[in-house]
């Protein structure tokens, strides 16, 4: 058996900024792995209710998008983003976790160090905090990790034994 030898890439970048841009480019690349198996599932399926956080895949999915669109209007420092009570299909909402995916992969893309380690005050009814904008980020891509761990939890449930493998190292030597 021969075991494959993979180096992290030479880069002039700073760390902070070099992690944050692969974190949100694996984030995309699981996002987009887990919805595209998930595409293979009968629609129905992704709305039937199971036992979790979330009663549905649907729901799960609906949430770390609305939750993706929250943290990122908050590091955009644009009016922050509410919960919407309908996205749609579960079709609907594989396009927008996507879609939301790439546009939070492609924001962090354009950070420089500065920007990563600016702060933003939030203020909100569960909690106040003034963290930069790099803890910010990796508050949303673990919160992300984490529901889609649900997800295949709740596939399991559903008898889908062919989850994809989504973690971080596996994309840092396969999926790039």
């Amino acid at each position: 058996m021969m075991i494959q030898e993979k180096k992290a890439p030479a880069t002039d970048q700073a760390s902070i900024v070099y992690l944050m841009q692969n974190f949100a480019n694996y984030n995309l690349w699981a996002n987009t792995t887990l919805v595209n198996w998930l595409r293979t599932k009968p629609e129905a399926e992704l709305e039937r209710e199971m036992s979790s956080s979330f009663p549905s895949i649907k729901l799960t999915l609906n949430h770390i998008w609305q939750t993706q669109r929250y943290w990122l209007s908050i590091i955009r420092r644009d009016q922050a983003e509410t919960y919407r009570d309908d996205s749609g299909s579960s079709k609907d909402v594989l396009d927008l976790i996507v879609e939301q995916s790439e546009e939070l992969a492609d924001f962090v893309g354009r950070m420089t160090k500065s920007a990563l380690e600016d702060t933003t005050m939030i203020v909100s009814p569960w909690f106040q905090c003034d963290f930069q904008h790099f803890e910010y980020l990796v508050q949303v891509m673990n919160h992300s990790t984490y529901h889609r761990g649900q997800i295949i939890t709740i596939g399991r449930q559903l008898g889908y034994e062919d989850a994809p493998m989504t973690d971080y190292n596996y994309y840092n030597i396969y999926g790039k």
